[in-house]
């Protein structure tokens, strides 16, 4: 199966760097984390005030309401509306008009399964479609950008007679961020990181290793690689893992999921054939964040399984790209690997990036009693080969 994933990457990855667009998209992640609205333009420049619907009460929408000077709509993912009832929709993201006395609560209701609440009809509701371009789609990207529900309350701007875009942003202290720099804000990120940190850290099974850590020049999160021995891109393709980071499994040891098994014998079997690198992703739960992921977790405990879990939350299988780990191969020297892997996907992508994936080493681990579910949804949804 292709993971959406793959769409999210632009043919063309040698377009130009815009670090000011970094800043702001960095700076409206912030500002809507915070429950801060924030101004979206469009590819036209028509602007829009942006929520996240995280941060919805019944004063919150008054004041978007009265600041933006129309009504607001409810932006979901094609996933979500779905899993709402509302059908399926070619495009990612479909709008609900906030009428008919649909209000926090209801919003709440229908963008977060994990509330257990009697869902309201939706059937009332006028529905439109959106493309990421629009001012819609973009604050949806901007909320999975910021790690929280992927859905949005988007008020279109009415500028009184006389008032600029900066002025409407300058009087009300908003930040403005535009849409196509939202949509490209992974990739330029990705594609600016820089090495920050390198020293010697031995661990117990890989004595003679080294912790690199690279960040973008917003000030985003940092990845991590973890090189073992002294691999050489002279000597050969060098053995890699790239591993997404999972705080309950790598850290905590949580049995729900086989990361921290995958984690520990990569290292493992990286230092027993000699040399590696093992590239540790800032991109928990896939991509979603961890306190999305503990939602999803909630939804499983009601029999749903890992990839219906995130799409309940409105999320697509798997929201990663690995133009990162890409970047800092190639950084490190390394254009050709052998990929401990079992997840095709991450073959397509690293190519699609440029690294040439030489070999795949399989890296399989027994079920523990607890995880026997998910590792077959990921075989069978998503697959794996185990």
């Amino acid at each position: 199966m292709t993971s959406p994933s793959l769409a999210k990457l632009p043919d063309d990855l040698s377009q130009p760097l815009d670090q000011t667009a970094l800043r702001s998209v960095d700076r409206a992640i912030g500002d809507l984390r915070r429950g801060d609205p924030v101004v979206v333009e469009d590819l036209q420049g028509d602007l829009a005030l942006a929520l996240s619907v995280e941060a919805v009460t019944p004063d919150a929408l008054a004041a978007l309401k009265l600041m933006a000077g129309s009504s607001p709509v409810l932006a979901v993912t094609r996933p979500r509306a779905a899993a709402i009832g509302l059908g399926e929709h070619q495009s990612p993201v479909v709008t609900l008009a906030l009428g008919g006395g649909f209000n926090a609560d209801t919003i709440h209701e229908l963008v977060d399964p994990t509330r257990r609440a009697p869902q309201r009809s939706v059937s009332t509701l006028t529905i439109e479609p959106a493309e990421l371009e629009t001012r819609e789609g973009a604050a949806v990207a901007l909320a999975k950008l910021a790690r929280l529900l992927p859905s949005a309350v988007v008020a279109p701007i009415r500028l009184p007679r006389g008032v600029t875009a900066d002025g409407f942003v300058a009087k009300h202290d908003l930040m403005l961020v535009r849409a196509r720099d939202i949509l490209d804000y992974q990739v330029h990120a990705a594609r600016t990181l820089t090495l920050v940190g390198d020293a010697s850290v031995p661990l117990a099974n890989a004595e003679n290793t080294r912790v690199l850590a690279f960040r973008p020049p917003d000030g985003g999160v940092e990845h991590l690689a973890i090189v073992i021995g002294e691999p050489s891109g002279q000597d050969g393709p060098v053995l890699v893992r790239m591993h997404s980071e999972c705080f309950t499994g790598d850290l905590l040891g949580s049995l729900r999921c086989d990361c921290g098994d995958q984690l520990r014998g990569a290292i493992a079997e990286i230092s027993r054939q000699g040399s590696g690198v093992v590239l540790y992703l800032a991109q928990e739960g896939r991509g979603i964040g961890l306190v999305n992921k503990l939602r999803a977790y909630q939804l499983q405990d009601d029999g749903f399984d890992t990839v219906e879990a995130n799409e309940m939350l409105g999320f697509d299988a798997d929201e990663r790209i690995y133009l990162p780990a890409a970047e800092m191969l190639r950084q490190l020297g390394f254009s050709r690997v052998r990929l401990l892997t079992n997840n095709p996907d991450k073959l397509r992508q690293l190519a699609r990036c440029g690294i040439e994936v030489v070999d795949r080493v399989a890296h399989i681990f027994p079920s523990n009693g607890h995880n026997e579910g998910y590792l077959r949804t990921k075989a069978e949804r998503s697959g794996h080969m185990f």
